[in-house]
């Protein structure tokens, strides 16, 4: 799963991670990385209504980096990239690799 690392991109105050949604899923969790898209696959458990599928996917990835996390583009869309302040991409990496 080192291609990962090809969803995560630096920027000068924090990384961009793109990622591919699957809502509606029997469990929230990172399942893979999508090869097709470049992009880190997450399964969520809520509908994608009201913005829940988006605030689980926030939830999960702040308590998994430890970090302020946000959505900056995808809000209606399965692929959506974040934002993560303050962060490296060797250090989101690490965190994302099984």
């Amino acid at each position: 799963m080192k291609e990962i690392r090809r969803a995560v991109k630096a920027s000068s105050d924090g990384v961009y991670i793109s990622i591919d949604v699957t809502p509606a899923s029997s469990k929230t969790c990172i399942s893979g990385y999508n090869q097709w898209r470049k992009a880190v696959s997450v399964k969520v458990k809520s509908q994608p209504k009201g913005g829940k599928a988006n605030a689980e996917v926030v939830e999960l990835f702040s308590k998994l980096l430890g970090r302020k996390v946000e959505i900056v583009k995808g809000h209606t869309s399965s692929q959506k990239v974040l934002f993560v302040q303050n962060a490296t991409v060797e250090e989101v990496v690490e965190k994302l690799l099984p």
